[in-house]
């Protein structure tokens, strides 16, 4: 048994998918999570930009003493992969499980992945889906509204603005029969509806969240590194009370109070 907590960060909102996840898999951890809403979004930064800030980050929740950090962002771990391998304290990030869960996807036709600017132009998630599903059609796509929007509150399916964004960006997977996506940015998962409502129903979303969220739980129980007494600890580099609020909304509950932190200079 280990009680040292888990460290979760993300550049706002979407890394709570990833948080919600681990809460179902392993409710017993303590969880310090970071969301650096100071510097949100990450996607449309330059690759030495992001991975600056993967090691601020990693650095920043490893100081509370974690025995493991998810790291909830696609766009670090698209961009940064040599850096999480590297770290002193083991760092899991969410592009290889959600690769992995994908290449089980049966058939032939296309698979897509969709995820943000900096993230599709790294190549990786397309490189990595290509390697695991060889003969496959495989559509990358970046979608740089998401987050934005997500950010700002639009997240319920029904949202006009949100409908727009994702029927503009999505089309080319409606057009070509895309068997499954994966949601390589963790903030899609919280307008998985609305992806859903567009697709249909019998396109399967993945997402990377979950799969990083599943990777972590098997590596804890195998090196019998689980325990804790459930307590959450949240930071932000934005605002607390803002974060806090629109936490509670997407998780269904409301959290102890956001310690704020100063924004890291990149």
């Amino acid at each position: 048994m280990d009680n040292r907590p888990i460290g979760i960060f993300d550049s706002g909102l979407g890394g709570l998918t990833a948080l919600r996840a681990l809460r179902q898999l392993l409710p017993e951890e303590d969880i310090i999570y970071f969301a650096d809403a100071g510097r949100v979004p990450y996607g449309g930064r330059s690759r030495e930009q992001i991975r600056r800030m993967a090691v601020q980050d990693l650095d920043f929740v490893s100081g509370f003493g974690v025995k493991a950090v998810l790291v909830a962002c696609g766009t670090i771990s698209s961009n940064a992969p040599d850096l999480l391998q590297s770290y002193a304290v083991p760092a899991f990030g969410v592009l290889t499980p959600g690769v992995e869960a994908m290449a089980c996807v049966p058939g032939e036709a296309p698979l897509g992945v969709i995820a943000t600017e900096a993230s599709i132009r790294s190549g990786a998630f397309e490189k990595a889906l290509r390697a695991a599903c060889p003969g496959r059609e495989i559509l990358a796509l970046p979608c740089p509204n998401f987050v934005p929007l997500i950010e700002s509150g639009h997240t319920e399916a029904e949202d006009p603005l949100l409908r727009w964004a994702v029927e503009n960006c999505l089309a080319p997977l409606k057009e070509r029969g895309a068997a499954a996506v994966l949601l390589g940015c963790t903030h899609y998962g919280i307008i998985a509806s609305a992806i859903r409502a567009y697709l249909g129903a019998e396109v399967a979303l993945y997402g990377a969240a979950d799969c990083g969220a599943a990777a972590l739980r098997d590596y804890l129980r195998h090196n019998g590194l689980t325990g804790g007494q459930g307590r959450e600890r949240y930071y932000t580099s934005g605002s607390g009370e803002d974060f806090a609020r629109k936490a509670a909304l997407f998780l269904g509950r409301e959290i102890d109070g956001v310690e704020e932190v100063p924004v890291m200079e990149v």
